[in-house]
């Protein structure tokens, strides 16, 4: 009798042995499961920023960021295709033709000139995109937003640059690449930049290599030269597409306006072709500009020249002054290759 009893006393001791090994491996599964729904999250949250290299060095910014604030003219168009939001802009310098000109909803900063920087802060943003024209405001604005992510987009394709063609070329696919993984709009981004590189392919190969090239600004119904090798939109181009100058200067400069060289002065190189940019289509009203091919077609001395006397004259989209974007200066390759394929 004793050893049944006894034998009762053992299986039951096992069996609550084997119940307490069960309860432990549950709680040892639980805390695993927790442990990598933890790292899962960890994850989840790391993805949601991004490393972006800048004209300063690298930037942690959040993937799609709320309010948005953007100030170089490089970024408005394909913002604006995206449909990416903006809490603040400087309107007055974003071509009418963007929807971001009328939206009365983007607090308005006003232009490089004189702007409203404290809107910025008042628009408490994630994000704001500095370049060109606001670069000079950088660190500004980070004391402004200290918050915020501040990136610089600029390239330099001024007269200091080494290399403006490629800077020009390389700057405008990283920027691009850049509001792509910013945005989640990492395949519209590859478009956009396959668009740009056969454009370029495209004007490169319908330029026969010997014609001389004569590019321009017109500004205030003057005519003013627009130097090989530097500046926002001729003067790379030299160097990318391998153009043979009508008129190189010593001590040009990448001026907005050009540089002040006589019509005459233009007139006597005899160029084959005349590229030229309307600086008054994008920022005067219609009652003010003199429109550029006006201009062309009213300076005596150019008239006897090849380029004008055989219509060898091509106009960079009338926005480009304040809208150069990757899309802009894809339209003017491809208008390039057109042309110069005639």
């Amino acid at each position: 009798m004793r050893k049944s009893n006894v034998f009762k006393s053992t299986f039951i001791i096992a069996i609550f042995a084997i119940f307490a090994l069960v309860l432990a491996a549950c709680s040892d599964s639980g805390s695993e499961n927790e442990d990598a729904d933890d790292q899962t999250n960890d994850d989840s949250s790391g993805s949601e920023t991004v490393e972006i290299e800048d004209a300063h060095g690298t930037v942690e910014v959040p993937v799609d960021p709320e309010n948005v604030v953007s100030l170089d003219s490089r970024t408005f168009e394909t913002l604006s295709d995206w449909g990416v939001e903006l809490a603040a802009a400087p309107r007055d310098l974003i071509p009418e033709d963007i929807d971001y000109a009328s939206d009365e909803s983007i607090e308005n900063i006003g232009n490089h000139r004189e702007p409203n920087l404290e809107l910025i802060a008042a628009a408490d943003p994630e994000l704001v995109i500095v370049g060109q024209r606001f670069g000079g405001f950088y660190e500004d604005i980070k004391e402004l937003v200290p918050e915020a992510a501040v990136i610089d987009l600029n390239f330099d394709v001024s007269e200091e640059a080494d290399t403006p063609g490629e800077n020009l070329e390389n700057g405008f696919k990283d920027i691009t690449t850049s509001l792509g993984q910013i945005f989640d709009k990492n395949e519209e981004a590859e478009q956009l930049i396959a668009d740009f590189e056969q454009s370029i392919e495209d004007a490169k190969s319908a330029y026969n290599g010997t014609d001389t090239i004569m590019s321009v600004i017109v500004s205030g119904g003057d005519i003013n030269f627009a130097a090989p090798h530097s500046g926002r939109v001729w003067g790379p181009l030299y160097d990318i597409f391998d153009w043979t100058p009508a008129l190189e200067i010593d001590q040009s400069s990448s001026d907005h306006q050009g540089d002040n060289v006589s019509v005459e002065a233009i007139a006597e190189t005899d160029p084959d072709w005349l590229f030229v940019m309307d600086r008054d289509a994008a920022v005067s009203s219609e009652e003010e500009a003199s429109p550029a091919q006006d201009v062309i077609d009213d300076a005596p001395a150019l008239q006897s020249t090849n380029a004008v006397s055989e219509g060898q004259i091509l106009y960079a989209p009338a926005d480009t002054y304040t809208n150069e974007s990757i899309q802009t200066f894809t339209e003017l390759f491809e208008d390039l290759a057109d042309t110069l394929a005639e």
